[in-house]
């Protein structure tokens, strides 16, 4: 590990000088991006963030405070498999490639840079949250998010500048030029590009969203590509902390939601300052339906080329007998005349929907923890997610109308139940007023219960964060 360079890295930076430039040039406009469109009013704060110091599956990170502009970003890829092939499709049992296959160029760059994108993306997204957020526990949570996201971006522009030449380079300045939000440089997925104002909004893309991501990358993690497969396996390693500050941030709501609710003489917990629980839904079925459409479609010709070429496979490809797909099908429900209908879809064409499988089942997981705790507290009523039809923008169901419950209905009977399955501008501003800092360590929202234990084995009365 090279830690002490300028881009600290495991991959022998200092011997590829050409390389290294590119890359040393392209660290000031990051560093100017971060500046500008990283967390707002918090630069100068020292935070208690955890920085990679290696691969290795144990220690891997150190904790320290840090002021996030001077944090070090680096590029880290797993180490090695020996004699690794490719596991899947039409190149399967092959040796992986060292360099990018000229006549896979296209498609890998595609692949690398929608992924990247998002990256920068979610950091624009919340950016101004740190002004609202419920407790320093918290607050730190969100800025370690960040800059491993950051980190992330790191990683992708490598393999821009490593592999792809001029359209690399051009690529990487392209992801630091455009901006959550903006009507004339947008992001590339349309669920980055919707700002992020409150902390129940938050911890949904953190549960949902980059859950989305994990399943992208354990996907690109199978790829023929070795250095791609290596930095997305490390990747992972950090991306699971995400996917915990959002499970246990909606937890804690979920648990200061019961108590509220016991409390409050007519059992609404808004009348103490709380979420309520079909808020929370409303929240859910919004932020799941949303994620659900950034694995694309149902049926897609573009997944059924990753998977032939070798670029992208399925989440734990080798758990999986068949590792050609060319004889299988998936039965899959789609919609024939106003009606939903069954239909056989050739296993390649369906690559999409295989990992929206893991996706959904993986959340579930996550509700059931949720579900627990509301029924510890005594209260009938339990959180679900809604059907994989209801309220999509890509896809087979796009431009149809579902019920939460998946069942097909005119657009007026949708719009006539818009406000009890989806947050109103009435949920989103009340959400928005329970919005105020809390900057005492060990102290929480009133909105929000305590975390079960603190970071690094710090106690919550910690001061995470120290304000300048």
């Amino acid at each position: 590990m090279q830690l002490h360079e300028k881009i600290p890295n495991n991959d022998e930076l200092a011997e590829d000088r050409k390389l290294l430039r590119a890359l040393e040039q392209w660290q000031p406009s990051f560093l100017e991006w971060w500046r500008q469109m990283g967390p707002e009013s918090f630069q100068a704060a020292d935070v208690y963030l955890r920085t990679a110091v290696s691969v290795d599956s144990s220690g891997w990170a150190h904790f320290d405070y840090v002021k996030m502009p001077e944090y070090r970003w680096g590029i880290f890829l797993a180490t090695p498999e020996a004699d690794r092939t490719i596991g899947f499709g039409d190149q399967i049992g092959r040796p992986v490639w060292a360099e990018v296959p000229g006549e896979y160029r296209n498609l890998l760059r595609r692949l690398i840079v929608t992924q990247a994108d998002t990256e920068p993306a979610s950091v624009e997204q919340q950016r101004r949250l740190g002004q609202t957020a419920p407790s320093l526990y918290d607050l730190r949570n969100l800025f370690q998010v960040n800059v491993e996201e950051g980190r992330h971006l790191w990683a992708r522009v490598y393999l821009l500048h490593r592999y792809f030449g001029r359209d690399g380079r051009e690529e990487a300045e392209a992801l630091l030029a455009r901006r959550s939000g903006d009507p004339d440089r947008p992001r590339i997925l349309g669920a980055f590009n919707a700002p992020i104002d409150d902390w129940l909004s938050f911890y949904m893309f953190a549960m949902f969203t980059d859950r989305d991501g994990k399943y992208q990358l354990l996907a690109l993690a199978e790829s023929g590509l070795d250095p791609l497969a290596r930095t997305t396996r490390f990747m992972l390693t950090e991306e699971a902390h995400h996917m915990f500050v959002g499970e246990t941030g909606i937890r804690r709501i979920v648990q200061r939601s019961c108590e509220l609710t016991r409390q409050a003489p007519d059992g609404d917990a808004r009348r103490l300052g709380g979420i309520d629980l079909p808020t929370l839904q409303k929240y859910i079925n919004f932020w799941y339906s949303v994620s659900l459409d950034l694995f694309g479609g149902e049926i897609s010709s573009n997944a059924a080329e990753y998977f032939a070429c070798g670029l992208k496979g399925r989440a734990g490809e080798k758990k999986y007998d068949d590792h050609l797909a060319l004889q299988g099908s998936y039965r899959m429900t789609v919609p024939e005349g106003g009606r939903l209908g069954e239909q056989d879809v050739p296993l390649r064409n369906a690559m999409n929907e295989v990992l929206r499988d893991a996706y959904i089942e993986d959340n579930q997981r996550g509700l059931d923890m949720w579900n627990k705790t509301i029924a510890e507290h005594g209260i009938d009523l339990r959180l679900c997610l809604p059907s994989r039809r209801f309220n999509r923008r890509i896809g087979l169901y796009a431009g149809l109308h579902f019920t939460p419950q998946g069942e097909p209905i005119p657009q007026e009977e949708f719009d006539g139940g818009r406000h009890e399955w989806l947050p109103s501008e009435t949920d989103r501003a009340y959400v928005r007023s329970l919005m105020r800092p809390v900057r005492e360590p060990g102290v929480m929202a009133n909105w929000i219960a305590a975390p079960t234990k603190g970071i690094d084995g710090k106690p919550l009365t910690y001061d995470y964060v120290r304000l300048a």
